[in-house]
């Protein structure tokens, strides 16, 4: 059993339990490995059919980060290692495992709690927006960053980036803009702000009198958390003051008009400059993955979102640019990506219908 994902079970005052999932990778700000992912997936076969067991608790160790992403160093090394076959085993395998834990937390009867404290990005994101009791603090950080990478916003992202205010899931994911805590109360993305630490949290809800009814739990467990929430109020929300902006800016009848909208806005602001300068220097192929995946993710379930998303996912893997991005960011650190694509306007229609393109014969998602 791996060390980087830790499992405790906490004793209510009523004699239950919570199950507490510690992601211990500090120094990765808790990347998800395989390893973490194959180890929670075992031990919620364990705790779900226990009905002794009131919720599961997510967290992510040294309180930098619930969860910074997937493990996109494993990932790279395993595209270098079966760069020019057909076939890609290791990522594969990986995506398979994230999006079936993400689609098993989010189907899952038990009350999930995400405290969501530090960065939450990529992988973290699936973790957080699985769980009933989404929990921010003054530090979270929340992002869906893959345009740097030659990725595209996974994790069930086609689903809730979907389900946000006007235009923002779309500019979110082109731009990859961090959001405080009272930008994702504002967007939906998260459910309370919490001023006390962690442990006095904990504490208080473990005080709890629980029984064995799922349903009942969670109506707990709502009444407590909203009892414990405070008002965000030391801190400003961006996305909800740039709403309009947003909205006209993306108002276009292709990714192009829309990347040439953000790209050509001067406001001498600087949350807007960010945006578009992450857009700027990002990847051309995941801007149409972007816009693609919530054109046709619009209206498909979430299990059909997940088995789009894994096809979407095997195929970055095949493609270089992913390899790239993460290379210049992440190993050589050059910050100097060589995309395939100059830009946007360069990538051909034809080349983006490749990526949702099952390549096996049997989709390993297609119980779900």
């Amino acid at each position: 059993m791996t060390d980087t994902v830790q499992f405790q079970e906490l004793p209510t005052a009523d004699g239950r339990y919570f199950g507490r999932v510690i992601l211990n990778a500090p120094r990765a700000m808790n990347a998800l490995g395989l390893d973490m992912i194959q180890a929670i997936d075992a031990r919620l076969d364990q705790w779900l059919d226990d009905p002794r067991l009131v919720a599961i608790w997510l967290e992510g160790a040294g309180g930098k980060a619930l969860c910074a992403g997937g493990d996109v160093i494993a990932l790279h090394a395993s595209m270098v290692k079966y760069s020019g076959q057909a076939r890609n085993p290791f990522v594969e395998e990986y995506f398979a495992a994230e999006y079936r834990l993400d689609y098993r937390l989010h189907t899952c009867t038990k009350p999930v709690i995400a405290w969501a404290e530090g960065l939450v990005m990529g992988g973290g994101m699936g973790l957080m927006q699985a769980s009933d009791f989404r929990l921010v603090t003054g530090n979270s950080r929340l992002a869906m960053p893959e345009i740097s990478i030659g990725l595209f916003p996974d994790v069930g992202a086609s689903w809730f980036l979907n389900r946000l205010p006007g235009k923002t899931g779309l500019f979110l994911g082109l731009t990859g803009v961090h959001l405080n805590a009272r930008d994702a109360l504002d967007l939906g993305l998260a459910d309370r702000f919490i001023d006390d630490d962690r442990d006095t949290l904990l504490q208080a809800l473990l005080a709890g009198d629980y029984s064995d009814d799922d349903g009942d739990n969670h109506r707990r467990l709502y009444r407590a958390l909203r009892q414990r929430a405070a008002r965000p109020d030391g801190l400003d929300g961006a996305v909800l003051s740039h709403l309009d902006t947003i909205n006209r800016l993306c108002d276009g009848a292709d990714i192009t008009e829309v990347v040439d909208n953000i790209l050509a806005c001067k406001q001498c602001d600087g949350w807007l400059d960010r945006a578009r300068g992450t857009l700027a220097k990002g990847c051309p192929q995941t801007a149409h993955l972007v816009w693609q995946q919530l054109e046709r993710g619009r209206h498909r379930s979430l299990a059909e979102v997940f088995r789009m998303e894994w096809c979407l996912a095997v195929q970055c893997g095949q493609h270089t640019d992913f390899r790239e991005g993460v290379r210049a960011l992440l190993i050589d650190k050059d910050g100097a990506p060589r995309f395939r694509h100059r830009s946007v306007a360069e990538v051909p229609a034809g080349y983006i219908d490749e990526f949702f393109v099952n390549p096996l014969p049997k989709h390993p998602l297609a119980d779900l």
